[in-house]
């Protein structure tokens, strides 16, 4: 083995050793504090014993199974064959030697670079425009019942060609949920029921016309994100990629944090992210979901090493827990009042994204719904207007938020669901999205092509490797060393931080 790879593995040992021995000394501690000040999580003391136990094993677990992801067919396209789990493993970008963030970001001469390594023409010659619902529901813990119908919420407006569902708290975020094995029953709970929803016509006969099928789905701890298509466009969906990142207890834990789907719809690429950030109405907590974000934005990777930023068309989705910055008897007195524009301009989202910390260059559509949290279970009335509790009230607000960023992007609708399941109300838009079908058949250069023949094994002997694939190796390295060490400052910063 040459010297050069046992001094990368030496190194990367060191660090694992040395980030968890760090991250786990004090984590009774830690925990404890992040509880406290993240809120919605249950501490069971029978259960206290094992958590650096079980929060070693998840967290190993969760960075094992994060390409993992479940679908109605392989990613190959064929709708024959059905695969469960997929990972796709076997596609790497090889980059030129003056690898740039730049390279990567910018378009020249009118030229840009997809996330699968093909040089694109700026403009679409050969449009399609499909319909997009994008919903998102926090679902408060809550799992549901085969009686709960969603055609109210996924078929209240004209069908759509593509369906991107998130959810957030489909589990209990207790310590059971955030430290131990991955509770998938509601999951699958959800999917069959929106399978029911988008597969059945009105009079509950199958609809054989417009069949729906299940591109991709991924749960982390409560998040929960499915993407969907119509079977007709199934085989033209390619390039499959999840990617999770948790921002929870110790910023790496999954009961905050993304979901996001990467894939290509013929030849224009798409990227879906679903997210539950930071709680908290005291000030200042907008300042941790707007590191949340930042977080997400620099952490999240695909197996082909490009991020969220580098796709045709971003949504993004979620619980993004910003609130009202108002005192809560002005924001009820302006409820009471109906006075929308004016709980806008304390919307806290809002004002970050204006004040250019968050979301820059982004969209979001026009609110003409009311707060979508927080309210009484089967109820129309906020928590607010019945508790007397400071501490349990819950100012009301606009949590859950769908923005997008894109110039194939066109939203027609942004609206609330009424659905009372959930101590929050469903929100979802409505897109117009401009797919490429052109069949691009460039020549791509050695140093933006995709190796489909020469997957990249961490730490082979480059005597068996082309040049090309050491230089890729090699990149990866340098990637999986600046990961761990930035994980490594961060567990550091955090336990002296609470010492």
């Amino acid at each position: 083995m040459p010297l050069t790879h046992v001094l990368i593995t030496s190194y990367l040992r060191f660090i694992h050793l040395y980030s968890y021995s760090h991250c786990f000394f004090c984590f009774g501690k830690l925990f404890l504090s992040d509880l406290e000040s993240g809120g919605a999580m249950k501490i069971e003391s029978k259960k206290s014993k094992s958590w650096p136990k079980l929060a070693v094993k998840n967290w190993l677990s969760t960075k094992n199974s994060s390409e993992k992801f479940t679908s109605d067919y392989s990613v190959t396209g064929s709708a024959t064959e059905t695969r469960k789990s997929c990972s796709d493993q076997d596609s790497y970008i090889l980059v030129p030697d003056n690898f740039s963030e730049g390279w990567l970001k910018h378009s020249t001469n009118g030229v840009k670079r997809s996330v699968h390594g093909e040089i694109k023409p700026s403009t679409i010659t050969n449009p399609l425009n499909l319909r997009m619902f994008v919903g998102t529901w926090n679902v408060g813990g809550k799992s549901p019942n085969e009686n709960l119908d969603l055609k109210n919420w996924l078929i209240s407006t004209s069908p759509a060609d593509i369906y991107v569902i998130g959810f957030q708290e489909i589990v209990p975020l207790n310590a059971g949920n955030v430290l131990g094995s991955e509770n998938s029953g509601p999951a699958a709970k959800w999917l069959a029921l929106i399978h029911q929803a988008l597969n059945t016509s009105n009079n509950e006969i199958p609809n054989q016309k417009k069949r729906f099928s299940l591109v991709a789905s991924k749960q982390m701890v409560g998040i929960f994100l499915c993407v969907w298509v119509r079977a007709d466009y199934r085989n033209h969906v390619g390039n499959l990629k999840v990617s999770r990142v948790g921002t929870g207890i110790m910023g790496y834990l999954g009961n905050k944090g993304s979901i996001s789907i990467s894939m290509r719809l013929y030849q224009t690429t798409f990227c879906f992210v679903c997210t539950h950030l930071a709680s908290g109405e005291k000030c200042g907590d907008e300042l941790r979901r707007n590191l949340d974000i930042a977080e997400i934005i620099k952490r999240t990777k695909f197996s082909h090493s490009l991020g969220i930023l580098e796709h045709d068309n971003i949504i993004w989705l979620g619980d993004l827990n910003y609130r009202l910055a108002a005192g809560y008897d002005e924001i009820h007195e302006l409820l009471k009042n109906n006075n929308l524009k004016a709980l806008l301009e304390k919307d806290q989202l809002r004002m970050e994204q204006n004040a250019g910390r968050i979301f820059e260059g982004w969209n979001e559509g026009s609110i003409y719904f009311a707060p979508t949290y927080k309210y009484l279970m089967n109820s129309d009335q906020y928590v607010a207007q019945t508790c007397k509790s400071k501490e349990k009230r819950r100012t009301p607000a606009w949590c859950d938020r769908i923005l997008w960023k894109g110039e194939g992007l066109n939203q027609k609708m942004y609206v609330r669901g009424e659905s009372k399941f959930s101590d929050h109300r469903p929100v979802y838009s409505l897109f117009t999205a401009q797919v490429d079908m052109t069949n691009k058949n460039l020549t791509r250069s050695a140093s933006t092509t995709i190796s489909r023949s020469c997957p990249l094994k961490p730490f082979t002997n480059s005597a068996a490797l082309p040049s090309t694939c050491c230089a890729a190796a090699k990149v990866q390295a340098e990637e999986q060393i600046m990961l761990l060490a930035t994980r490594t400052q961060s567990c550091i910063d955090s336990v002296s931080r609470f010492l």
